[in-house]
Formats: structure tokens, sequence, C-alpha cells
């Protein structure tokens, strides 16, 4: 693949997960190409690669926009991701070292304070929580997970739940990975198993439990000039 063509795919692919390109939302090869600084056939290039990931839709037009998944195409992923990320936990906890076990503490220290706020900062909530799964993946040592994973972590649905979360909700993220870290400390892969399928699955049913009024979420500006 060509550097524009990554640039492209980099751009629209943030665009579409932070929900700056909202589901349903058309792609139009003209105006990403404008937005993304690089011609249309680049854009057409990355539009393919998004679509394999089942980011974009195309119809038998050849028209492109956001996928909108059901909630079954939905739990379906987060399955994946409850199975493929207890694994991770496993392979982390039986693999884990002082050095990392420290970053993964340091990072969920970051997540307390996001969310101990007046107003909590979920934007960093996000961040730290994508650094600390990368963390326990990095640490399960396996390629393959890594590569499986990528596609399913960052989906819009994992960024749209997360900012449906309360205060509690997002208490009982921050508390849950306090479980895998005492799990992580212990060595113990089938406790670190355990807890992290059921932290997947309970982030399902707070999707699941806001879906009938999920709407159109508004990016905030600093974030979308971000993933610009």
């Amino acid at each position: 693949m060509s550097r524009a063509s990554d640039r492209a795919y980099d751009g629209i692919r943030e665009m579409i997960i932070s929900g700056e390109l909202a589901a349903g939302a058309p792609l139009g090869e003209e105006a990403l190409a404008e937005r993304c600084g690089v011609s249309r056939t680049p854009v057409r290039e990355a539009l393919r690669r998004l679509e394999s990931e089942m980011l974009v839709r195309r119809t038998e037009s050849q028209r492109s926009f956001v996928a909108d998944w059901s909630l079954d195409d939905i739990e379906d992923v987060f399955e994946l991701r409850a199975m493929l990320e207890g694994h991770a936990a496993r392979r982390a906890a039986e693999r884990m070292d002082p050095e990392s076990l420290k970053r993964l503490r340091d990072c969920n220290r970051a997540i307390s304070e996001a969310i101990s706020g007046q107003k909590a900062d979920v934007d960093t909530f996000l961040d730290r929580n994508l650094e600390f799964h990368a963390l326990i993946l990095q640490v399960s040592a396996s390629p393959r997970l890594t590569t499986l994973l990528g596609s399913l972590i960052e989906q819009p649905v994992v960024w749209r739940t997360a900012h449906h979360y309360g205060r509690e909700e997002l208490r009982r993220s921050h508390s849950e990975h306090d479980e895998l870290l005492a799990a992580f400390a212990r060595h113990d892969g089938p406790w670190a198993e355990a807890i992290m399928i059921g932290h997947i699955r309970r982030a399902f049913h707070a999707y699941s439990d806001a879906h009938k009024g999920l709407g159109a979420i508004d990016v905030p500006a600093s974030k979308a000039q971000r993933n610009g």
C-alpha cells in the first residue's frame, strides 16, 4: 500500500472510530480525499480495507457508507472480545513481570484520576483504557492475538459505550481493572481470564441497555481536530 493510501486509511478510520462520521453516513470519495489531503485513488483503496474490517459497507451501486451494526452484530463483537481478551489475560498473568505490572498500575491510576473529578474526563478514560488493554496484549506475547483483537478493541461501539457510562459504570470498570491487577500480581491465569470475560460481558450489557436511545454523539472540537 502507498503512503497516501495509509494516510487516507488512518484518517477515515479515526473519523469512524471516534463517531465523527456517524453510522450510516455516506462516504463520498471526493470529500474524503479533500479532508485527508490525498487523491481519490488512495481513498478508494482505504475504503476497500475498511470494508474488509466491516467498518464500511458498500451497496450494489458501489456507494460506500459507514457500517451500521445491529445489536446482534455488536453482541458478536463483544463475545469474540471476551474469548480472545480472556485468553490474553490468562497468558499475561502467567508471563507478568514487575515492570509490566507497574505500568498497568500507573495506567489504572490515571484512569482513576480521570473519573474522579467533578466531571469525568471520558476521553482520557478511553485513551488510558485502550492503553491498559494494549499492555495486557503486549505481555501476553501473542502476535496472533494482537492481530485478531486489533479490529475489535477499537470499534465505534466501544467509544460510544463509554460515552454512555455514568459515574458508577466508570468506577466499576476501574474496579475490575484493580481485580485484574490482583490476579496478575499472583500470576493466576484462570482468575485473570474469568475477570476479563466478565469485564467485557458487562461492557456489552452497558451498551445493550443504552442501545434504544443511542444516537449520534457530538464530538468535541478538540477531538475532531485530533482525529482529522
